[in-house]
């Protein structure tokens, strides 16, 4: 957009083509197709910038799309990634990710890490969120940077921004294998 056309409401041809292209990106990592990638890649290269126009978040959403195609062909020649972690909260459990990550609905936006065992998920930091079994979890929501897991009830378990794309859409992956069931959805 234009300098101040936000404030007039106009959307010019750049940003529908951005919006176009994230739809497809989002699409992408729903159906998770790391395939899209050289064709994202290309169509963002196709992007008429402006004057203090910048690509770097949608450069940053392809590298998530590159780095979930990785992980999906090593999941799909064994198993899950086991990630040694002498933190004393696995216990015996097997680590398969660890990010930084905050908990966006907490009063005071605690940060911490969020670590996936074979079991559960864990955030370590302040806020006071208890580790959630995989077995109670029906649901996973994955949006931009965020990560949504539903109980049974519908009710939100936890809700985790972590610092980066590719952290969000690796722990969304993971975290769809680790409940064990394919109740899960993009927004």
């Amino acid at each position: 957009m234009k300098l101040f056309g936000w404030i007039k409401g106009r959307d010019d041809g750049n940003d529908r083509q951005r919006k176009r292209w994230r739809e497809s990106w989002a699409h992408a990592v729903a159906t998770e197709d790391g395939g899209k990638t050289p064709e994202l890649k290309a169509e963002l290269e196709t992007f008429q910038l402006g004057p203090g126009d910048d690509i770097e978040v949608e450069l940053e959403m392809l590298d998530a799309l590159e780095r979930l195609a990785v992980l999906q062909r090593d999941v799909a020649a064994g198993s899950l990634p086991a990630i040694d972690t002498h933190h004393r909260v696995v216990a015996s459990d097997l680590c398969h990710f660890t990010a930084p990550a905050s908990l966006p609905d907490d009063p005071a936006q605690a940060s911490g890490r969020v670590l996936f065992t074979n079991m559960r998920s864990i955030f370590v930091g302040g806020g006071g969120q208890k580790p959630i079994a995989w077995h109670t979890v029906r649901e996973v929501i994955h949006a931009d940077r965020d990560l949504m897991l539903v109980r049974a009830d519908g009710s939100a378990a936890a809700h985790f921004r972590f610092n980066s794309y590719s952290d969000a859409v690796e722990a969304a992956f993971l975290a769809r294998r680790l409940k064990g069931s394919k109740g899960t959805r993009t927004l």
